[in-house]
């Protein structure tokens, strides 16, 4: 079964905010729904890219467990349910969350000007470009600024 970030985000967004263990777990229902036999370590390297793309996001929360953060659906997603989604609250348990929209907006932005140096130290434009336009959408998806990463990115390029 393959999934894009974007399915990704659809199935975070059912829950509000998973673990990457939970994520994996509503994969393998998923896959099962459709008479598939996985594991979650399948989704592994889809959901690295679902990360690295932002269409998920990270972030820590006191609640959950250090080695593995919370995932809400990022500022560059178009969440789309894939087939079945919407039953995965009936099928799994998962704990009511609450993050605050400030919390999440500042793991992006941490996430992101970390990623902007690297790319930059790398000279990487396929990943400046990249990053320039998940500004633009990081910027209006949470409260932060970021014209001057993105003009170190533009002076980069």
């Amino acid at each position: 079964m393959n999934l894009t970030g974007d399915d990704f985000a659809g199935v975070v967004d059912v829950f509000g905010a998973l673990t990457r263990a939970e994520l994996g777990e509503a994969c393998v229902e998923l896959a099962f729904k459709r008479g598939e036999d996985t594991d979650a370590k399948a989704f592994d390297d889809a959901i690295d890219d679902a990360l690295v793309e932002y269409h998920l996001v990270r972030v820590a929360d006191h609640d959950a467990d250090a080695d593995d953060p919370l995932l809400v659906v990022g500022p560059a997603a178009f969440p789309r349910l894939p087939e079945g989604a919407g039953d995965l609250p009936h099928i799994m348990d998962v704990p009511d969350r609450s993050l605050s929209d400030e919390a999440v907006a500042r793991a992006a932005e941490e996430r992101f000007r970390e990623d902007a140096v690297v790319a930059v130290e790398a000279v990487d434009d396929e990943r400046i470009a990249t990053l320039l336009d998940v500004s633009y959408d990081l910027e209006a998806w949470g409260p932060v600024e970021l014209g001057e990463a993105r003009a170190r990115l533009d002076d980069a390029r």
